[in-house]
């Protein structure tokens, strides 16, 4: 029956398609392509503001946001709050992250009931590979357990809870701005919280990013991403206003990867599901206040909570609610996570033949310590009693440490569990 179904999508998707090989039809067409998926993007404003980093903040209504293009939101009834915040069992006071303002900010503020939402532009959309891609991870952008493959161009330092189950994480991200060698590269700290594998592969990600060929720029960005893999969702898709040919591509996609990141799942709003309540933060918005070597450190505060009662997955920026992920996004993560991580990650073309000289964190090794290292401290989880505690057990990973390395910090000072990660990529031990 599954495979009648498949053919039968097939079928009536092809049948839409009409082919031509005209080299003006097919500019034409790719211009129609760009124009629709701006027009999906780019909701209409109550009030736009003009960043001096050359961003477009769009203020649009909270409820005519791109969360709602998805099939499975169409009538879904925003939640402003969660029924519950997680508690702490921490017996030590921790250190709080001083809040640090998004560029944007400097020029207005969105009104009550809007959402901030940064325009996407038509060259936004010319500077990856394809249409199709703008928005998405490359393959292979998740650690497999603590195992790594280093010939897939990505790169990892990190720390893993594993052999639980955890319903969210809270940690605090010290924020650089790393060095990124080419545009199509990325440097970016995290976490990670996962369930599922292969076609069953769930995630939700948090933490700031320098993402050149995404955002034009070579800010950190908060962000988030997350991506669920499931082949029949993909084909609810059909009925949102896509492309009839990028979901033909997409479900052909499907067939050969069957892994979270081909089909479903992007970057902040540039697809629908991440439902968004703050008018505070946009995500994907810049900061340039960022921590300098033997300097001053400045940091983020991310929580990320399943609500027990409603299913959905809640995000937090300086203890400030941002939105959520309904529960019906979700297929393996509705019953919790299997994993949580927490580290860096960046993306390594090996341009001329070398290892990239992108910057990992602040651009040096776990062993030069606090003010010069990038770190990660108070990490916590969400256990099922709805308490946020410090992991039972931890396990590090570095996949070249030559390049990247990762290193356990001290326990049982305000900064509860911690860690010191990052390093400059090609050097004498990393060529």
């Amino acid at each position: 029956m599954a495979g009648f179904t498949v053919a039968l999508a097939l079928m009536v998707i092809v049948s839409t398609i009409a082919v031509r090989v005209d080299g003006n039809e097919f500019s034409h067409h790719k211009e129609v392509k760009i124009l629709r998926h701006l027009k999906r993007l780019n909701k209409p404003p109550v009030k736009s503001i003009k960043s001096e980093d050359g961003d477009v903040i769009d203020c649009v209504p909270i409820t005519n946001q791109p969360a709602f293009d998805h099939p499975l939101l169409k009538h879904h009834t925003i939640q402003m709050r969660p029924s519950f915040h997680p508690r702490s069992d921490s017996t030590y006071t921790k250190k709080e992250a001083k809040t640090i303002t998004q560029v944007w900010h400097k020029a207005g503020e969105c009104p009550n009931n809007t959402v901030p939402i940064r325009r996407t532009k038509k060259e936004d959309l010319l500077r990856p590979k394809s249409i199709e891609s703008f928005g998405r991870k490359p393959p292979h952008s998740i650690p497999k357990s603590t195992t790594f493959d280093p010939t897939k161009g990505h790169q990892y330092a990190l720390m893993s809870a594993m052999n639980e189950t955890f319903y969210g994480t809270e940690v605090l991200i010290n924020l650089w701005k790393p060095y990124v060698q080419v545009p199509e590269e990325f440097s970016l700290a995290q976490t990670w919280i996962v369930s599922g594998s292969g076609s069953s592969l769930n995630t939700i990600e948090a933490g700031w990013q320098v993402y050149p060929e995404l955002y034009d720029d070579y800010n950190p960005r908060f962000f988030v991403y997350w991506t669920v893999s499931n082949f029949f969702q993909l084909l609810l898709i059909s009925s949102a206003s896509i492309d009839r040919i990028i979901l033909l591509q997409l479900i052909l996609n499907s067939f050969k990867k069957r892994d979270g990141y081909q089909t479903t799942g992007c970057y902040n709003l540039l697809c629908s599901g991440f439902v968004q309540t703050s008018n505070e933060y946009s995500v994907g918005g810049a900061y340039t206040t960022v921590s300098s070597y033997g300097g001053t450190q400045y940091e983020i505060s991310i929580l990320i909570y399943k609500d027990r009662e409603t299913g959905n997955w809640w995000l937090s920026l300086f203890n400030d609610i941002i939105g959520y992920w309904p529960g019906s996004l979700f297929t393996s993560l509705e019953d919790g996570a299997t994993i949580v991580q927490w580290g860096g990650e960046i993306v390594n073309l090996e341009t001329g033949g070398k290892h990239t000289s992108t910057d990992m964190g602040s651009g040096y090794f776990a062993d030069e310590g606090n003010k010069k290292a990038s770190y990660f401290r108070n990490l916590q989880i969400v256990d099922g009693t709805n308490t946020l505690r410090e992991p039972k057990s931890l396990y590090y990973s570095a996949d070249k440490q030559n390049c990247y390395n990762v290193k356990t910090g001290t326990a049982g000072t305000n900064w509860g569990i911690n860690f010191f990660y990052g390093g400059p990529g090609r050097n004498v031990k990393c060529p």
